[in-house]
């Protein structure tokens, strides 16, 4: 049964909200960032990403650059901007996004059950970039970046958010990179939190959606804490970590496309033909590009013109969740008589530099420009499902690398949880 608790947030006073939020600090590199705060000193990536106020030669990894972090976030507090509630929350956090709502909860999950498996996980971490949020939580004393978690619906906690919502203002509500609205709902009503943590008892699983690395760090930072005060007794909040919970009706996922820069030698033709092996492969005869409309099909940009690929049968294994997944048709994941990547003759899409990945959020024609520019040849997908992303955590496996792309992301700097 899951563990999701209201917390003390450390929040924005409203006013100065819309300047403090920021995307997630693993969204764009370190000379993004320093553009993306000019003229905005308290933008959150002076916390998240705070070599941005250091000398380029620093590397991103160097203990100044957690001080730093510390320094920046303990100064939104001593400076007016931030402030922390006097009593335990949960907070309703909505994005809309082209039209679509999404809403959730923002509270506290317990590293225990990360640790029993009541939270699942579907991606591999990878032990740098773990180390570097590590050192930043524990440097901090605090999760600044929220984990993006997911659960079935509950009808309870749906009513109750709803309710909340129509009976009470807003404490912000502001437009993010120009299309994205966000608004706080805060619940300050200690009996509606107690019923809203004990539905969430009832719920066998938490998912994580997004920000496996955040909360893998987020865990090992309350292990460590565990073992600097032996006594703990369990409530501390050095047990908790920061998340948003969205019931899965209320996400979406966005396909996850592939560019990749050479035909691994072979010529047009002879790559066609080597692809039709476990393809049916067909000229696009539709306008614009061809976005993949079921499971199984596959677009394919090569010289200037869109191809219609789909799975033949039989080439594939419908009844494993891991194998089914079109990236794992597409990439051979762990299968030898596959199809994608032995062709290419990339063995991990993870670290090969051939080979590059484009959220939809940027749309096909990104594809083609890129296949212009660094790449040669593109692959578009079809989206993979919230059920088959439970299917395999439920499982306990992992999907390949850049399966699943989420949007609208979380924005950083809205609420701070502190460990002590």
């Amino acid at each position: 049964m899951a563990v999701f608790k209201s917390f003390k947030a450390v929040r924005p006073l409203p006013e100065y909200a819309e300047k403090i939020a920021a995307l997630p600090y693993d969204v764009m590199n370190s000379e993004e960032a320093r553009e993306m705060v000019k003229g905005n000193p308290i933008s959150f990536l002076h916390v998240d990403k705070a070599e941005i106020d250091l000398d380029p030669s620093v590397d991103i990894y160097d203990e100044k650059v957690y001080l730093k972090a510390r320094e920046n976030l303990d100064a939104l507090s001593k400076n007016g901007y931030c402030k922390q509630d006097e009593a335990e929350c949960f907070y309703i956090y909505r994005q809309i996004m082209n039209g679509r709502a999404q809403t959730g909860l923002v509270g506290c999950a317990g590293i225990d059950d990360y640790i029993n498996g009541v939270i699942k996980k579907h991606e591999f971490t990878r032990a740098d970039k773990e180390q570097d949020r590590i050192n930043h939580v524990d440097y901090c004393n605090a999760n600044t970046g929220p984990i993006f978690l997911t659960y079935r619906e509950n009808d309870f906690i749906s009513k109750t958010v709803s309710a909340w919502q129509e009976e009470h203002a807003p404490v912000y509500d502001f437009s993010s990179d120009g299309d994205v609205r966000n608004t706080v709902w805060v619940i300050d009503d200690a009996k509606i939190n107690k019923a809203i943590a004990d539905e969430f008892s009832r719920i066998d699983a938490l998912y994580i959606a997004d920000g496996h690395h955040r909360c893998a760090s987020a865990v090992k930072v309350g292990l460590k804490r565990r073992e600097q005060f032996p006594s703990f007794d369990g409530t501390e909040e050095f047990n908790f970590f920061l998340a948003v919970a969205f019931p899965k009706n209320e996400l979406e996922i966005m396909d996850y496309n592939r560019v990749i820069k050479d035909l691994a030698g072979y010529e047009p033709d002879e790559f066609i033909e080597k692809l039709s092996e476990k393809f049916t492969v067909a000229a696009y005869e539709g306008k614009g590009a061809y976005h993949p409309e079921k499971r199984h099909t596959f677009g394919m940009y090569l010289d200037g013109g869109w191809y219609k690929l789909e799975a033949k049968e039989g080439s594939f294994d419908e009844n494993d969740p891991v194998l089914k997944l079109d990236v794992s048709i597409l990439e051979n994941q762990n299968v030898p008589h596959m199809h994608i990547d032995p062709i290419f003759g990339i063995t991990d899409p993870r670290t090969d530099k051939r080979i590059d990945f484009v959220g939809g959020i940027r749309g096909l024609g990104e594809l083609e420009r890129r296949c212009k520019t660094d790449m040669r040849i593109a692959f578009s997908m079809y989206p993979t499902s919230l059920d088959e992303l439970m299917d395999i955590a439920d499982a306990g496996r992992v999907m390949p690398p850049k399966s699943t792309w989420f949007e609208p992301k979380l924005l950083s700097g809205l609420f701070t949880h502190k460990l002590s």
